[in-house]
């Protein structure tokens, strides 16, 4: 499962017109895709599912937001701002991101240029913490897998 915090312009855009982006997105990638209410700022994205649904979403929103860009910018006028997504990851997992001394965090920087950070306190009144991934859509998308391949590997541990 992964949850981002999206800003509430950009949530629209993926909803679209009565629902119908966010349904065909549902459909194509066969994660179950929730949206939180929209009285604040941010919304939350959940999407939960097998590994593969759940890239494939993550997929889906984030050529979604290219094709927002390209309509934005008109091509080589300025520099293309990078595609930024903060995921809400159970904390007992972040360990298995981050690696032995860093190590694993490290390579997926190296490895699909994203730029990844995991935010070192939990978010308010909760036992996850946010991790930040920016850069170009082939980055996010590859680094998005790379964090589904090290959830599903390490699942989350309970207090129990």
């Amino acid at each position: 499962m992964g949850s981002q915090h999206l800003p509430t312009e950009e949530v629209g855009s993926i909803i679209g017109k009565k629902g119908d982006i966010v349904k065909r997105f549902r459909e194509e990638s066969g994660a179950k895709i929730n949206i939180s209410d929209g009285s604040c700022p941010e919304r939350i994205v959940t999407v939960t599912g097998n590994t593969e649904s759940i890239f494939k979403a993550f997929t889906l929103i984030c050529n979604k937001f290219e094709e927002d860009l390209n309509n934005l910018i008109s091509p080589g006028t300025v520099p293309r701002p990078p595609i930024t997504f903060r995921l809400v990851v159970p904390a007992s997992q972040c360990g298995s991101l981050i690696g032995k001394g860093g190590s694993k965090i490290k390579e997926i920087r190296e490895v699909t240029g994203a730029s990844i950070q995991v935010a070192s306190e939990m978010l308010p009144n909760s036992t996850e913490r946010a991790v930040t991934i920016s850069g170009g859509s082939e980055a996010v998308i590859q680094c998005i897998y790379h964090i589904c391949v090290i959830m599903s590997e390490s699942p989350p541990r309970s207090d129990s």
